[in-house]
């Protein structure tokens, strides 16, 4: 997934040492538990070269897993995964969310009612442990920060909104005179609609629209933009509500260029 995730050029991954690129097939599901292994791993290689770790992009859910305890890695059976998307695909979402507060009386706590994703992940859970949302939770805050032994310290880069919107204006005409919608037609066939994650990606799963013939591909490039400006939205409330106290700073080159140093 080269271009619709703006993967790092080869001079760039030439230039600065990159880990955790290109560690799985599209067809895979990626988890924050696996995720975490993978990540260690990282760390400890780097430490042992007497260099320092900078983690960078990626989902905030799981730069989280740097400096607060994550959900574990429930194993749910194939067949739960199964059941539970075709309730949502042929029930739809509302169907779904009052099936989990049946199971979940004493509520559901700061669940996203309204992602389709996290719904799934939750109602996987509860039907896997066979225990409510309140208590799997208990177990979570029991658990122990993945990398605390190491000390963590936050910087957010921020753009002026101006800015931001007509690089992803930019962007999204980049990543289609790129070559999007052939890197999509490739990644089909190599399975890319068995991992629900990736096919819903931003880029992605409006290219798959288009393709399977839903979208005109006039429209194609003012969805991924519309999306993308949500998804931004979505990002800012994330890192305001889930990210401790950290820096903000206005991005810019000189910055970047002294970042990497």
């Amino acid at each position: 997934m080269d271009i619709g995730t703006a993967k790092p050029t080869p001079v760039a991954l030439a230039r600065v040492p990159h880990r955790l690129v290109d560690v799985c097939e599209v067809s895979e599901r990626m988890d924050v538990g696996r995720y975490i292994e993978l990540a260690r791993a990282a760390v400890d290689e780097i430490v042992r070269c007497g260099r320092r770790v900078l983690v960078v992009g990626g989902s905030g859910f799981y730069l989280k897993s740097f400096f607060s305890p994550v959900i574990n890695a429930v194993d749910v059976p194939e067949e739960i995964r199964a059941e539970v998307q075709r309730k949502i695909d042929s029930e739809g979402l509302g169907a779904t969310v009052r099936h989990l507060e049946t199971l979940n009386p004493a509520g559901l706590g700061m669940l996203d009612r309204k992602n389709p994703r996290r719904v799934a992940r939750a109602l996987e859970r509860c039907l896997a442990m066979g225990k409510p949302l309140v208590e799997l939770q208990r177990a979570f805050t029991a658990q122990a920060v993945p990398f605390s032994d190491f000390q963590v310290e936050l910087c957010e880069l921020t753009r002026d909104p101006e800015e931001l919107e007509q690089r992803i204006e930019t962007r999204v005409q980049e990543i289609l005179a790129a070559g999007l919608i052939d890197e999509v037609r490739a990644l089909l066939m190599r399975g890319l609609r068995e991992n629900p994650s990736a096919a819903r990606a931003i880029g992605y799963r409006e290219t798959i629209d288009f393709l399977d013939g839903r979208l005109n591909k006039s429209a194609l490039a003012l969805s991924i933009v519309q999306n993308t400006r949500r998804l931004v939205k979505k990002q800012r409330t994330w890192f305001k509500t889930q990210i401790p106290s950290h820096r903000q700073l206005a991005a810019c080159d000189a910055y970047a260029e002294d970042l990497f140093r």
